[in-house]
């Protein structure tokens, strides 16, 4: 019987007998195996085994049965189940943006996938400040393809109600609903990590916001309640690899049926925060494609969308004059509640981004924060009145004028 009959954690010195077992004829027989542990997110353990001597390689990712980041909070070993059934999916959806899977193993809880190494992680490398002209183009192709051709407008009703069933993911979803609509509000479970200068700034924005506070809780129910698309459910740049003539879009582990423009919002919301690591290292240069690229996402998402749902669309009514438009114009107010939940919850709290947290210098930290949450609040606040891609870099040029106020 295989050792890797019954799940344990794996370690790298596992890794060689365990593609061997599960994929024979992947490596040669007598050939050396290098491996080592590359995860640097949350959840998951990803290791790299590489073939010396060729260029042969491979990923492995398993799910622990805790968080990295605190073990207090364990969670289901199925979410890989979930993410490579979601790859297979959005494959065929959106060929070349995704990685191959090779195998899943429901015993390991351990996905042995395609390694896309000759690419960056596209958050350390906006971190240095490049820029990738492909991005908007790729992603917003990945989103329209995998948002519009799952939801109850194109399929079958019945074979998308089987889909919304078989992602249903509640512990991850549970994670969302606690990190991302709770705490940032309240502070709930002690967990928020605020900036001391701005403890008090952040009590009366974010704590002691009423008005915001009800239409969080909106918000909140809208995500938990209305199974519109198959979501990514975490499309931020750490799930991102880019070179400059590809983008591969990875890690769908929290993926569920949910809100559109949750995903939209994300990708959003991620761009401002390359703008503030770019603002505080004084790229202008790189600062300005950050927002043009934002502009580029929500406008080519749309003119996508418009094109792909006339030809896609099978529901009857869905085929009604001007309801396209309307379906649209609901995608795009979630979206900038989408990409306001993410700059709040990225800058209080417990699961920060690295390019806010990496600025040295305090009072351009201070700064970022600020211009985070004042751009946050008026895009959740003002949601249904943003329409084009100008409209939300407008928003986070008037952000950036309150904050200067407040120092």
């Amino acid at each position: 019987m295989s050792r890797f009959s019954k799940y344990f954690l794996m370690k790298e010195g596992d890794i060689c007998d365990y593609v061997r077992d599960q994929l024979p004829d992947y490596f040669a027989g007598n050939s050396n195996i290098t491996v080592k542990e590359i995860g640097d997110g949350n959840l998951n353990y990803v290791f790299r085994a590489v073939e010396e001597g060729t260029d042969k390689s491979i990923i492995v990712k398993q799910a622990g049965e805790q968080l990295r980041i605190s073990a207090e909070m364990r969670i289901t070993t199925d979410r890989n189940r979930i993410e490579s059934e979601i790859l297979l999916i959005q494959d065929k959806y959106a060929p070349g943006l995704v990685p191959k899977i090779f195998k899943y193993d429901t015993v390991m809880c351990a996905c042995l996938m395609e390694d896309l190494s000759d690419h960056r992680l596209m958050r350390y490398a906006l971190m240095e400040h490049q820029t990738f002209p492909k991005f908007a183009e790729d992603v917003t192709t990945y989103m329209v393809n995998t948002l519009l051709n799952t939801t109850d407008v194109v399929m079958e009703h019945k074979e998308k109600k089987e889909l919304v069933k078989s992602f249903i993911n509640p512990e991850l979803c549970e994670i969302t609903e606690d990190l991302i609509y709770t705490e940032p509000y309240n502070d709930a479970k002690g967990r928020n990590i605020v900036t001391p200068e701005n403890l008090e700034f952040v009590k009366k924005e974010l704590y002691g916001d009423k008005a915001l506070h009800l239409e969080i809780a909106k918000l909140k129910f809208e995500f938990m309640n209305n199974a519109q698309a198959l979501l990514h459910g975490d499309l931020h740049t750490g799930s991102i690899f880019v070179k400059p003539d590809s983008t591969i879009i990875f890690d769908p582990e929290f993926a569920f049926y949910g809100p559109m423009g949750y995903d939209i919002g994300n990708v959003i919301a991620n761009l401002f925060f390359a703008w503030d690591n770019g603002d505080a290292a004084g790229n202008t240069s790189f600062c300005e494609w950050t927002l043009r690229t934002a502009e580029e996402v929500i406008d080519l998402f749309k003119s996508k969308f418009i094109a792909e749902y006339g030809k896609k669309v099978t529901d009857i009514m869905a085929k009604t004059e001007g309801f396209a438009e309307y379906y649209l114009d609901t995608i795009i107010a979630d979206t900038a509640a989408g990409a306001g939940t993410e700059l709040v919850r990225r800058t209080v709290g417990m699961a920060q981004v690295k390019d806010v947290t990496t600025i040295a210098d305090k009072n351009k930290r201070i700064r970022a924060e600020r211009i985070n949450i004042l751009c946050a609040k008026d895009l959740v606040m003002n949601r249904t009145q943003f329409k084009t891609g100008k409209d939300f870099t407008a928003s986070f040029s008037k952000a950036i004028a309150a904050a200067d106020k407040t120092l």
